[in-house]
């Protein structure tokens, strides 16, 4: 299959590593990382290592038949980052949104004109972006598909390259299993400065729960129930990790972080519904602060609006 990899990060050139194996692989991203790629291949280290020659642009010029492209920029980037695409896109094309949030494949869908088939997706992989031309491996999970007449035949590719895509039946749930999570997970450790492991100290269970509730009540206003432990599930699912989540990485490197689609989309949609969100929407306050001072303290060339 030709693949490609809109936002090649992290996330987004650890998937094109493993699916260069046995697909038609181009990673586009940021020009510092594709010279590095192009000029000595793909660093992946921790989990399962490897060095990758596998192709890299700044620029799509020609989209070909029955292509996928995954989206793996951050959500604020999404609309820049197709706009170029969206003359090339076909209707045989399908564009599978990896992202984090809430509503990044309707700002696909704006972007392409109705072009092509939008697909939502979700990743349960940890990886952070060392240097240009180096990622970290730091966690392997599963990626999950919303149901399509295509998603058969692009889970098949995700899976034998090492990605476990599975069907998802209700993909807006799915979606929201995993905000809830991002909601306490990378907010926290974003403010606290620490691993993604730092969200089981038992001292945050308080807070944890405070933003937890609010995000079930609002997912409720759409129909949406969990028979989940969401506090355990935090606990042995990220307590042992080393990862350093999304939102701590844009931070330290002056970049806007997705906290608008996460604990702020949940207090905006709350504000909606009638359901106060004080601490999603204190969380918000707060990132936003932070972004804002992180991207004041970076020299100038280095806020290149760019989208991985």
């Amino acid at each position: 299959m030709e693949i490609i990899v809109l936002g090649a990060g992290a996330i987004g050139s650890l998937y094109g590593a493993k699916l260069a194996a046995t697909n038609d692989v181009t990673l586009v991203g940021r020009a510092a990382h594709v010279a590095a790629i192009n000029s000595h291949g793909l660093q992946i280290e921790g989990i399962e290592a490897q060095r990758v020659r596998i192709r890299a642009t700044t620029a799509v010029e020609q989209i070909g038949p029955n292509a996928l492209i995954l989206l793996t920029t951050k959500v604020p980037g999404s609309a820049a980052a197709l706009a170029p695409l969206a003359p090339l896109v076909r209707d045989d094309t399908t564009i599978l949104c990896l992202q984090n949030g809430l509503g990044s494949e309707r700002i696909a869908r704006v972007a392409l004109g109705d072009r092509g088939t939008v697909l939502r997706g979700i990743i349960q992989f940890g990886a952070t972006f060392k240097s240009p031309g180096v990622v970290q491996h730091m966690t392997t999970g599963y990626t999950v598909v919303e149901q399509h007449q295509r998603s058969n035949r692009v889970a098949g590719v995700l899976t034998a390259a090492g990605l476990d895509c599975r069907i998802s039946p209700n993909i807006a749930r799915d979606v929201w299993h995993k905000l809830v999570l991002n909601c306490v997970v990378n907010p926290i450790t974003a403010i606290l400065g620490c691993e993604v492991g730092g969200i089981a100290n038992p001292e945050l269970d308080a807070l944890k729960k405070l933003v937890i509730d609010e995000c079930v009540a609002v997912a409720a206003t759409q129909g949406l129930t969990f028979a989940v432990d969401f506090m355990g599930q935090i606990t042995e699912v990220f307590g042992p990790s080393r990862n350093i989540a999304s939102m701590l990485q844009d931070l330290r490197r002056g970049r806007l972080t997705e906290i608008d689609y996460m604990n702020g989309a949940v207090a905006a949609l709350g504000a909606e519904e009638g359901v106060p969100c004080p601490v999603n929407g204190a969380l918000n306050a707060i990132i936003k602060a932070m972004e804002a001072r992180s991207r004041s303290l970076l020299p100038e060339k280095v806020l290149e609006p760019q989208p991985a």
